[in-house]
């Protein structure tokens, strides 16, 4: 008679905790689980909700580099894929060389009339290993290490929020165009 009862213990605990298990489990999207304020605003965004079950490239970005041409191939990723999935995520950082000095709204103003970007465009944030916001740290640690040493570097992430490849600042956004057709289809 004890030892029913305390199978049946066991089994009511088990069956009142068993919802609860969700909470403790890990974030769907390991890499972007943060909340981020887009350019030039007050709004918040939640990365997760934003990207989940889509294929992501994170740059950080820069208006005066010599890589901010880029710019326009990396809008024309997101046109060409959105649609399938495909989200472009820009951070602009004034960590290297000074190359993005301006206050924010100049340069959403500059994107959008220089290169038309549409994609979204998010907060100025520190990426160098020294003082790496949390965000770039996280894609830093999941690329063993590989932080931005210059603009314009990226990070994929596949549809299931893992990290399918970190590439420095010469590696063209048409180049990554292979990777991310590829990434689209297994999803």
């Amino acid at each position: 008679m004890i030892m029913s009862r305390r199978i049946f213990l066991q089994g009511v605990l088990a069956a009142t905790l068993a919802p609860a298990a969700p909470v403790f489990a890990a974030p769907s999207c390991p890499l972007l689980h943060f909340t981020v304020r887009k350019l030039a605003g007050d709004e918040r965004v939640d990365l997760c909700d934003m990207v989940a079950g889509k294929v992501v490239l994170v740059v950080n970005t820069a208006s005066y580099c010599g890589y901010t041409p880029q710019f326009k191939g990396l809008e024309q990723l997101y046109a060409e894929y959105k649609d399938q999935g495909f989200v472009v995520l820009g951070f602009p950082s004034n960590d290297f060389g000074d190359q993005d000095p301006k206050p924010e709204n100049q340069i959403q103003d500059f994107c959008a009339l220089t290169y038309d970007v549409t994609f979204p465009m998010f907060e100025k944030m520190h990426v160098r290993a020294n003082n790496a916001s949390p965000l770039f740290k996280t894609l830093a640690q999941a690329a063993d290490g590989d932080y931005p040493t210059w603009n314009f570097h990226k990070y994929l992430i596949g549809r299931d929020g893992k990290l399918i490849g970190s590439f420095d600042s010469p590696v063209t956004p048409e180049a990554l165009r292979p990777k991310i057709a590829a990434a689209l289809k297994l999803g």
